[in-house]
């Protein structure tokens, strides 16, 4: 298994808050046995998802939408693999149908949902999903870990793994907007 090496600095050059924290959570991941990463494009998770595709004994999937990451993580179960699925808020959305195979098949499922439409949110569209993310969890079974701040990542990380692959429980790992930054949005461009 070759490390990841994380990317290199100049001097005085600030770190980067997105690749230390998407680190500590692949790191984390890894450590835990995950070796499938099922992922729609999202620039929330995309340190994550380049660590995968670095890592030699990790593999990143993409999907064409988030129920097929259900799929793929449920099957990686079954043939005593461990899988995350990584999406943005929007993408909850399109997981309803397929997460009734998690609960009625008793599979063991991690997420990890990056938030829009919260915290500092710019663009009017996100707010729909993002408001209902939780809610769409919750009628589903689905436990949820949020993440406002750093220092609460490592704790919500190793409960979320702990639920997932020891209880054999659904979980998605929300990291909020005020964790991770608004992004800016500008309507005459949109």
């Amino acid at each position: 298994m070759k490390p990841t090496a994380a990317p290199e600095r100049r001097e005085n050059e600030e770190p980067d808050e997105r690749v230390d924290w998407s680190r500590v959570v692949f790191d984390r991941l890894v450590d835990a046995g995950v070796s499938l990463f099922a992922h729609v494009p999202d620039a929330g998770n995309a340190e994550i998802v380049r660590l995968a595709e670095e890592h030699n004994a990790s593999r990143a999937v993409l999907l064409s939408s988030e129920q097929e990451g259900v799929a793929l993580c449920a099957g990686a179960d079954l043939v005593g693999g461990r899988g995350v699925l990584l999406m943005q808020s929007s993408g909850v959305g399109n997981c309803p149908n397929m997460l009734s195979l998690i609960k009625a098949g008793s599979f063991p499922l991690l997420m990890i949902v990056t938030m829009r439409g919260d915290y500092g949110e710019q663009n009017p569209w996100q707010y729909p999903m993002g408001q209902a993310v939780e809610p769409v969890l919750d009628a589903m079974g689905v436990q949820t870990i949020r993440v406002e701040n750093r220092r609460d990542l490592e704790g919500a990380v190793d409960a979320a793994l702990s639920a997932v692959f020891k209880a054999g429980q659904c979980v998605a790992l929300v990291l909020s907007q005020k964790f991770l930054g608004a992004k800016d949005f500008d309507i005459a461009t949109a």
